[in-house]
């Protein structure tokens, strides 16, 4: 069975380039993390992240439909 599989070197080559994309990805992001400018990361820092909206489930209180 497994004498049929064909293992072609492009699969490699595949995984190898989305392993680099995704590595270029995180160094990118990393990289301008680090070199944010200080005003920059005040105004980040005052972000209003924590709100007192409620939340966004809205099937909390669905009735249950009976037969």
């Amino acid at each position: 069975m497994f004498r049929r599989l064909v293992l072609e070197d492009s699969a490699a080559l595949f995984t190898i380039v989305a392993f680099i994309t995704a590595l270029s990805i995180y160094v990118t992001i990393t990289w301008r993390a680090v070199r944010m400018k200080r005003p920059q990361i005040e105004r980040f820092a005052q972000l209003p992240f924590d709100t007192d909206t409620p939340s966004a489930r809205h099937d909390t209180h669905s009735p249950r439909q009976s037969d």
